[in-house]
């Protein structure tokens, strides 16, 4: 009897373990939707917006604006941005990875998220900086990231400057990007640029055909210029700010499905144990039971 209550108990604490992943599938669930809206929506303005900037590109140099200025040293800086929970499946571990294979080892960081935040502290990276954004992304407070970064980059502390984020696809399907923001230049060999990479659904290719087109700048193409790329810099952070929220409610929403659909099958295989038991000490009194009977005869 001893085994039985056991059993019990071990379903008892996998129905309690059901209902908190069921409980957290259906909040993950409605932020979800909330995260990939803001997603999808900000998709086609920066569509837009990589469109004018893809086309006004070939009336400057690089000496035009110091964003535009490629320089030669390996100093990098990385804006990591990563979850502040877990329970998202290998969203982190997968970012980690990627950040790993494409950056230099002895880049420096900017973090947006406990969970990396963490990890590069335990290895013993350079963080110079740590941010908190809430749920849903208000681009308020993406903004002073970007500027941050960007005043790195204009001071000549670093020489590139990368994103580090999880670009959403489906529910189904995140992945983790590390592309170049600073300088904003063409397609260089080994390295995608963020003009090209956030926000997935949108090629520069696709509007080649409209590409380089007349513009008249007024006041002048100088101011233009100036006022375009930090706005281009501003909207690339939000745009991979809202990419990943969107990819950490899909993640622990896939993630919590299947705990919880694992939690029922657990319990399914623990019952069906539980009644074999009873049903054989039930049978074990009953042969008892007619033994004693038949001796008393």
């Amino acid at each position: 009897m001893a085994n039985l209550r056991d059993i019990r108990r071990r379903i008892k604490s996998v129905k309690n373990t059901a209902q908190i992943t069921r409980a957290m599938q259906l909040v993950a669930a409605a932020k979800m939707k909330k995260a990939q809206d803001q997603a999808l929506a900000g998709r086609e303005y920066a569509a837009h917006l990589t469109q004018v900037l893809f086309d006004i590109r070939k009336n400057f140099t690089e000496e035009s604006h110091p964003f535009l200025v490629h320089r030669e040293g390996g100093r990098e800086l990385v804006l990591v941005i990563s979850t502040d929970k877990g329970l998202c499946g290998a969203l982190n571990t997968n970012l980690a990875k990627s950040i790993k294979a494409h950056t230099s080892p002895d880049a420096h960081f900017v973090t947006v998220g406990r969970k990396l935040r963490t990890l590069c502290e335990k290895l013993g990276k350079k963080v110079i900086a740590d941010f908190t954004v809430k749920d849903p992304v208000p681009f308020s407070q993406t903004r002073p990231i970007a500027k941050f970064i960007s005043q790195q980059f204009l001071d000549g502390n670093y020489d590139k400057v990368s994103i580090a984020f999880t670009s959403f696809v489906n529910t189904m399907r995140q992945e983790s990007e590390v592309v170049t923001l600073l300088p904003i230049q063409g397609h260089r060999e080994g390295e995608e640029q963020a003009f090209e990479s956030i926000g997935s659904g949108f090629s520069v290719e696709e509007h080649i055909k409209d590409a380089f087109r007349d513009y008249t700048f007024e006041p002048n193409a100088s101011e233009v210029l100036a006022s375009i790329l930090p706005l281009y810099i501003n909207y690339e952070v939000f745009q991979a700010h809202v990419e990943s929220r969107a990819s950490e409610h899909s993640a622990r929403m896939v993630a919590m499905k299947s705990a919880t659909d694992n939690a029922n099958k657990f319990i399914k295989e623990l019952t069906l144990e539980y009644n074999k038991l009873r049903q054989g000490a039930i049978t074990a009194e009953l042969l008892e039971i007619t033994t004693a009977m038949k001796a008393m005869e």
